[in-house]
């Protein structure tokens, strides 16, 4: 098949988008299929961070020329000219399927190409975006009814939805989205973080230390967990956060405020390529957020053999089990009491494994097998109305 995949995320930006959308091109392109992507041109690769990064050609990948309106959203960027002949090439090249990962710029363009060549046209949705109503919206109530009304209006144009869990299609079903749902969790190269556990080796015992990988944003909670290593409990914990964002600053502050800079630290951006290698540098992965649709940072911590003591959130079921591979908490106290029973050396060994067991069930490779089922799903809806129209002409004639 011929797949076009339309994204306002792509590499060099580092997110769970951009994740997810590389292991699939990946995962499609092995087996056999033509894969194209059609993204907005990054501010990492082309220098301007605000200013207007130029249209270019990778391969099959085209960048098309944007510039950055991080006031709107941080790391967002708009169309700086016009796209008609790439959109013209692309239905030139007539896809089968036209898959979307975003709901902004690239949604419209990836709409026009599907109506144009008549492919299957359907859209991954990665954001729960009620949980971003601070963003664009003074009232979290009304916040919530905008989200319901931007998701029907975004897709009642797709022929099929996918979606990384149930927590997921549960919340666009109560929204009254209508359209077939698949629920296929995004996967990860499993791989390349095992491969960091054996070259990191054993954790010293006496460095209960924490370490947390994303960005540094309002929505990630992750004041929650600084407020808490300062109390009495938490004086034996150093912390390790990896990642940038818009709350670096706010979180930096904080950190000072408490006294805590010989314990928690910030590590900032780090090449995609190394963030393996950086899930080593702690003993138990963290969070504290509560808006995630799946939470990759989460698989490639348990990949790498890291047990994690995450806030109790539906997108973690299945995923994060109390007692195997860490601990899903609800309060502080049952923040500190995981941490502690991983102190246990036997504990916390067997859970490391466990957590490798669990991880291997989102690799990518699953992940691409499960995507192509939905596309195949969708694509089978052609049959039956091209069958009723064909006896409908024979009926006239």
């Amino acid at each position: 098949m011929k797949i076009l995949i339309t994204t306002d995320w792509y590499s060099p930006a580092v997110n769970g988008v951009v994740t997810s959308v590389l292991n699939l091109k990946k995962q499609l392109e092995e087996q056999g299929h033509e894969v194209r992507v059609l993204t907005l041109a990054q501010a990492g690769k082309d220098g301007a961070k605000h200013g207007i990064c130029p249209f270019r050609q990778e391969g099959n990948v085209w960048y098309l020329s944007s510039f950055g309106v991080g006031r709107i959203y941080p790391g967002a960027r708009l169309l700086a000219g016009s796209s008609r002949g790439t959109v013209r090439e692309m239905v030139d090249w007539k896809p089968d399927v036209v898959h979307s990962q975003c709901e902004f710029v690239t949604f419209g363009l990836a709409k026009r190409i599907a109506k144009k060549t008549g492919a299957r046209f359907l859209h991954t949705y990665h954001t729960v975006y009620e949980d971003y109503t601070h963003y664009f919206s003074p009232s979290r109530a009304f916040g919530r009814k905008q989200a319901a009304w931007f998701s029907r209006q975004v897709l009642k144009s797709v022929d099929g939805v996918i979606v990384p869990t149930e927590k997921v299609k549960n919340l666009l079903e109560s929204y009254g989205v209508v359209k077939p749902i698949f629920t296929v969790p995004t996967g990860i190269d499993c791989d390349r973080f095992a491969a960091a556990h054996l070259e990191a080796g054993s954790k010293a015992m006496d460095a209960p230390s924490l370490v947390s990988v994303g960005r540094l944003a309002k929505e990630k909670n992750l004041e929650e967990i600084v407020s808490w290593l300062a109390c009495p409990r938490g004086q034996q914990y150093s912390w390790l956060i990896v990642g940038d964002g818009p709350c670096r600053e706010a979180l930096e502050n904080q950190v000072k405020r408490l006294g805590l800079e010989e314990r928690v630290f910030f590590a900032g951006m780090v090449k995609p390529e190394q963030v393996a290698r950086w899930y080593q540098k702690g003993r138990v992965f963290v969070s504290a957020s509560e808006s995630e649709t799946q939470g990759l940072t989460y698989l490639e911590a348990l990949a790498g053999g890291i047990p994690a003591v995450c806030r109790k959130d539906p997108c973690l079921d299945g995923v994060i089990e109390n007692g195997r591979n860490g601990w899903q908490y609800r309060n502080k106290t049952e923040f500190f009491d995981a941490l502690e029973k991983l102190a246990y050396p036997g504990a916390y060994y067997e859970m490391s494994r466990q957590a490798q067991v669990m991880a291997a069930k989102f690799d990518q490779k699953i992940f691409g097998k499960r995507v192509l089922e939905a596309y195949l799903s969708v694509r089978a809806e052609e049959v039956p109305a091209l069958s009723l129209l064909t006896m409908a002409m024979r009926k006239t004639m």
